[in-house]
Protein backbone atom coordinates (compact mmCIF):
# COMPACT_ATOMS: atom_id res chain seq x y z
CA UNK A 1 0.00 0.00 0.00
CA UNK A 2 1.67 3.12 -0.98
CA UNK A 3 1.20 5.84 1.38
CA UNK A 4 -1.10 8.98 0.85
CA UNK A 5 1.54 11.80 0.91
CA UNK A 6 3.22 9.64 -1.49
CA UNK A 7 0.05 9.35 -3.54
CA UNK A 8 0.10 13.34 -3.53
CA UNK A 9 2.81 13.37 -4.59
CA UNK A 10 2.83 11.36 -7.42
CA UNK A 11 -0.53 12.76 -8.41
CA UNK A 12 1.08 15.98 -8.77
CA UNK A 13 4.07 15.09 -10.92
CA UNK A 14 1.55 12.92 -13.52
CA UNK A 15 -0.34 16.44 -13.81
CA UNK A 16 2.89 18.42 -14.47
CA UNK A 17 4.15 15.76 -17.13
CA UNK A 18 0.68 15.18 -18.93
CA UNK A 19 0.63 19.60 -18.77
CA UNK A 20 3.99 19.68 -19.76
CA UNK A 21 3.38 17.24 -22.86
CA UNK A 22 0.37 18.93 -23.88
CA UNK A 23 2.00 22.76 -23.97
CA UNK A 24 5.03 21.01 -26.12
CA UNK A 25 2.71 19.69 -28.47
CA UNK A 26 0.18 21.71 -28.85
CA UNK A 27 1.22 25.03 -27.83
CA UNK A 28 4.71 25.71 -28.41
CA UNK A 29 4.80 25.14 -32.24
CA UNK A 30 2.55 27.98 -33.33
CA UNK A 31 3.81 30.11 -30.16
CA UNK A 32 7.37 29.38 -31.93
CA UNK A 33 6.13 30.27 -35.42
CA UNK A 34 4.92 33.98 -34.17
CA UNK A 35 7.79 34.29 -32.53
CA UNK A 36 10.24 33.75 -35.53
CA UNK A 37 7.42 35.89 -37.86
CA UNK A 38 8.21 38.68 -35.44
CA UNK A 39 11.67 38.97 -35.37
CA UNK A 40 12.43 38.07 -38.45
CA UNK A 41 14.87 34.25 -36.95
CA UNK A 42 15.26 31.66 -39.20
CA UNK A 43 13.30 30.51 -42.43
CA UNK A 44 9.89 30.47 -40.75
CA UNK A 45 9.71 34.16 -40.58
CA UNK A 46 9.87 33.89 -45.04
CA UNK A 47 6.95 32.65 -46.88
CA UNK A 48 7.37 30.77 -49.90
CA UNK A 49 5.55 31.30 -52.59
CA UNK A 50 4.48 30.43 -56.42
CA UNK A 51 5.72 33.87 -58.66
CA UNK A 52 2.43 33.81 -60.32
CA UNK A 53 1.05 35.20 -56.94
CA UNK A 54 3.45 38.37 -56.75
CA UNK A 55 1.67 41.51 -56.73
CA UNK A 56 1.54 43.79 -59.76
CA UNK A 57 4.59 45.92 -59.57
CA UNK A 58 4.55 49.45 -57.81
CA UNK A 59 6.57 52.63 -58.03
CA UNK A 60 8.29 52.53 -54.55
CA UNK A 61 11.63 50.91 -54.85
CA UNK A 62 13.81 49.26 -52.11
CA UNK A 63 17.70 49.13 -51.76
CA UNK A 64 18.40 45.03 -51.32
CA UNK A 65 21.95 44.54 -49.92
CA UNK A 66 23.18 40.81 -50.24
CA UNK A 67 25.50 39.29 -47.63
CA UNK A 68 27.33 35.73 -47.77
CA UNK A 69 28.66 33.38 -45.06
CA UNK A 70 30.52 30.32 -44.65
CA UNK A 71 30.64 28.02 -41.75
CA UNK A 72 34.32 27.45 -40.70
CA UNK A 73 34.05 23.67 -41.39
CA UNK A 74 32.59 23.89 -44.45
CA UNK A 75 35.64 24.37 -47.20
CA UNK A 76 33.44 26.89 -49.57
CA UNK A 77 34.01 30.43 -51.02
CA UNK A 78 30.49 31.69 -50.93
CA UNK A 79 29.78 35.14 -52.14
CA UNK A 80 26.80 37.29 -53.82
CA UNK A 81 27.62 38.28 -57.18
CA UNK A 82 25.91 41.73 -56.67
CA UNK A 83 26.54 43.32 -53.20
CA UNK A 84 23.21 45.12 -53.63
CA UNK A 85 20.27 46.10 -55.96
CA UNK A 86 17.36 48.28 -56.06
CA UNK A 87 13.86 46.71 -56.79
CA UNK A 88 10.00 47.63 -57.20
CA UNK A 89 7.69 46.64 -54.68
CA UNK A 90 5.60 43.37 -55.81
CA UNK A 91 7.86 42.80 -59.10
CA UNK A 92 10.10 39.60 -59.34
CA UNK A 93 13.12 39.86 -59.13
CA UNK A 94 16.39 37.68 -58.81
CA UNK A 95 19.75 37.90 -57.31
CA UNK A 96 23.01 35.47 -57.57
CA UNK A 97 25.12 33.91 -55.65
CA UNK A 98 28.35 32.20 -56.42
CA UNK A 99 30.23 29.42 -54.25
CA UNK A 100 33.34 26.99 -54.61
CA UNK A 101 34.35 23.90 -52.73
CA UNK A 102 38.36 24.42 -52.61
CA UNK A 103 38.21 21.00 -51.32
CA UNK A 104 39.84 17.92 -52.83
CA UNK A 105 36.31 16.13 -52.28
CA UNK A 106 32.91 16.52 -52.16
CA UNK A 107 31.30 18.24 -49.60
CA UNK A 108 27.39 18.81 -48.98
CA UNK A 109 26.27 21.95 -47.53
CA UNK A 110 22.81 23.72 -46.13
CA UNK A 111 22.40 27.59 -46.28
CA UNK A 112 20.00 29.35 -43.65
CA UNK A 113 19.08 33.18 -44.17
CA UNK A 114 18.08 35.37 -42.12
CA UNK A 115 16.32 39.29 -43.65
CA UNK A 116 16.65 42.76 -41.91
CA UNK A 117 14.96 44.30 -40.61
CA UNK A 118 12.51 42.05 -38.94
CA UNK A 119 9.83 43.47 -40.26
CA UNK A 120 10.92 43.03 -43.65
CA UNK A 121 10.85 39.83 -43.38
CA UNK A 122 7.29 39.19 -43.75
CA UNK A 123 6.88 41.07 -46.90
CA UNK A 124 10.11 39.26 -48.25
CA UNK A 125 8.48 36.06 -50.48
CA UNK A 126 11.07 33.66 -51.97
CA UNK A 127 9.67 31.71 -54.79
CA UNK A 128 12.99 29.33 -55.75
CA UNK A 129 15.84 29.51 -53.79
CA UNK A 130 19.00 27.35 -53.18
CA UNK A 131 18.59 27.52 -49.45
CA UNK A 132 15.03 25.41 -49.96
CA UNK A 133 17.55 22.17 -50.38
CA UNK A 134 20.91 20.46 -49.52
CA UNK A 135 23.48 21.91 -52.20
CA UNK A 136 26.56 19.51 -52.96
CA UNK A 137 29.71 20.35 -54.63
CA UNK A 138 32.10 18.03 -56.47
CA UNK A 139 35.78 18.91 -55.54
CA UNK A 140 36.78 22.84 -56.76
CA UNK A 141 33.46 22.87 -58.48
CA UNK A 142 31.94 26.29 -59.05
CA UNK A 143 28.38 27.05 -58.96
CA UNK A 144 25.72 30.20 -59.81
CA UNK A 145 23.08 29.53 -57.60
CA UNK A 146 20.06 31.79 -57.84
CA UNK A 147 17.04 33.25 -55.71
CA UNK A 148 13.91 34.14 -57.16
CA UNK A 149 11.90 37.12 -54.61
CA UNK A 150 9.50 39.84 -54.59
CA UNK A 151 8.83 42.24 -51.95
CA UNK A 152 5.12 42.28 -51.01
CA UNK A 153 3.51 46.31 -51.77
CA UNK A 154 2.54 45.94 -48.10
CA UNK A 155 6.09 46.72 -46.86
CA UNK A 156 6.07 49.52 -44.36
CA UNK A 157 6.78 52.96 -45.50
CA UNK A 158 9.91 53.41 -42.96
CA UNK A 159 11.46 50.29 -44.32
CA UNK A 160 13.81 51.55 -47.48
CA UNK A 161 16.60 49.12 -47.21
CA UNK A 162 16.70 45.49 -46.12
CA UNK A 163 19.57 42.47 -45.95
CA UNK A 164 18.95 39.24 -47.34
CA UNK A 165 21.97 37.24 -45.81
CA UNK A 166 23.01 33.82 -45.63
CA UNK A 167 25.10 31.19 -43.94
CA UNK A 168 26.11 28.03 -45.55
CA UNK A 169 26.73 25.27 -42.74
CA UNK A 170 28.20 21.54 -43.48
CA UNK A 171 25.86 19.02 -43.65
CA UNK A 172 26.45 15.31 -42.47
CA UNK A 173 27.11 12.75 -44.89
CA UNK A 174 29.63 14.80 -47.28
CA UNK A 175 32.72 12.38 -48.43
CA UNK A 176 34.81 14.47 -46.42
CA UNK A 177 33.66 13.05 -43.11
CA UNK A 178 33.37 9.67 -44.50
CA UNK A 179 36.57 9.92 -45.48
CA UNK A 180 38.25 11.49 -42.26
CA UNK A 181 35.83 8.63 -40.33
CA UNK A 182 37.98 5.37 -42.53
CA UNK A 183 41.40 7.03 -41.63
CA UNK A 184 40.20 7.10 -37.30
CA UNK A 185 39.45 2.94 -38.04
CA UNK A 186 42.52 1.02 -37.79
CA UNK A 187 43.77 -0.71 -40.60
CA UNK A 188 42.44 1.24 -43.38
CA UNK A 189 44.06 3.41 -45.50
Amino acid sequence: MIPRSNRALVSKLLLVSVTMFVFGVFAMPPLYDKFCEITGIGQAAIRVAEESSAEGAGNRTVKLFFDANTNSVLPWEFAPVERSMIVNLGEPSEARYQVTNRSELTSNGRAVYNVTPPEAARHFVKTECFCFSNQSLQANENKIMPVRFYIEQGLPNDITEITLSYTFFENQGSEAKAQVALAEVPGTD
